[in-house]
């Protein structure tokens, strides 16, 4: 069963905030369409036995190109899911001058089981980070920026504005540099969704995670079908924008769902597809059950290509940002092949 500890924290302000733990034992979720109950990896695992694998081991960030822009993150107070989610592509990344922002602060209201982002109960908006992440951007020199956020659920329009606002910051900054948005679902509201579009996103990303029997654990205040609607949604009113999404795999999903939610993603009309490996942060977090072999998401990016999505980036490591730009290209003469433009 999953647990829960709340510790709660004062700030110099007088404000209150809290910090959420999770600690997970055994499963809280129905067993496969198979019966067969799950059985989780040791969050200690053995070497030879359970390790990680050869192929999910990443290089150590550094490098002069990534000490400035994390210099340059710090300089500006600005925050990355590169480092909040501890993605382990942060260095090659970095170094390629590709980072994605998060914006409405580091603190999430939403508790998922596999994210490393602080849950808790955010105190202030800033409303001058569209500003400072136009400026980094500029600094940075970037040709396809990616902004993603916290949910701020207690926000009336989730943290949309500020969305808009950063797209339009970076456009006024940089002309010609390609926009992506990573969303939260806003509870589903269409208004808060349509704030975002008309800042005219090149690409609007929303994760689906997982597959929905799996969903009460590892994104218990979503909903599946409302996350699905959400990306018809914005796809319905930027028919010309592309949309995308992706999930993980080694939660203890089997294949007859991850192609059943694969299709449910085409039926929304995504054009973009991720498909990464879990990896848990701690051992408050999720527990993994196996590690998806690279055959196995080799396999995923031809069945997506079969399905018709414009673009299917498939592997390990492959997060939801990674080679984002090389991404969007591909999807775009995709398009351009089919419609014969």
């Amino acid at each position: 069963m999953a647990r829960k500890k709340i510790n709660i924290n004062v700030l110099e302000n007088g404000a209150k905030t809290f910090e959420v733990e999770h600690s997970w034992e055994g499963s809280k979720v129905p067993p496969p369409p198979d019966g067969t109950p799950t059985e989780y990896l040791p969050f200690k695992q053995e070497k030879g036995k359970h390790g990680r694998p050869d192929w999910l081991k990443a290089k150590v960030p550094g490098g002069e190109t990534y000490r400035e822009i994390k210099d340059t993150m710090r300089g500006l107070g600005l925050h990355t899911v590169c480092e909040e989610a501890r993605c382990p592509n942060i260095g090659e990344c970095w170094n390629n001058r590709t980072a994605t922002f998060m914006i409405l602060g580091n603190v999430c209201t939403r508790s998922c089981g596999f994210c490393a982002v602080l849950t808790g109960k955010p105190t202030e908006l800033d409303l001058d980070e569209p500003r400072r992440v136009a400026d980094a951007a500029k600094q940075m020199g970037l040709k396809h920026a990616v902004i993603t956020s916290v949910n701020r659920d207690e926000l009336k329009d989730g943290g949309a504005q500020i969305f808009a606002e950063t797209i339009r910051a970076i456009r006024e900054e940089m002309p010609g540099c390609a926009v992506e948005v990573l969303t939260p679902d806003f509870k589903g509201d269409r208004d808060a969704i349509q704030t975002v579009i008309d800042a005219r996103p090149d690409t609007f990303n929303h994760n689906i995670e997982t597959v929905p029997r799996l969903y009460p654990a590892v994104r218990p205040q979503a909903r599946y079908r409302r996350s699905l609607e959400v990306l018809r949604h914005a796809k319905s009113i930027n028919p010309d924008g592309l949309t995308k999404s992706g999930f993980m795999l080694g939660l203890g999903e089997v294949e007859e769902e991850v192609i059943e939610t694969m299709r449910d993603l085409r039926e929304h009309d995504v054009d973009i597809l991720t498909i990464g490996q879990y990896l848990r942060p701690s051992e408050n977090h999720l527990p993994m059950v196996r590690y998806a072999r690279p055959a196995e998401f080799a396999e995923y990016r031809k069945r997506g290509v079969e399905m018709g999505f414009s673009h299917v980036e498939s592997g390990p490591l492959v997060r939801s940002s990674y080679h984002a730009h090389e991404q969007t290209s591909d999807a775009r003469a995709h398009a351009t092949i089919s419609t014969g433009a």
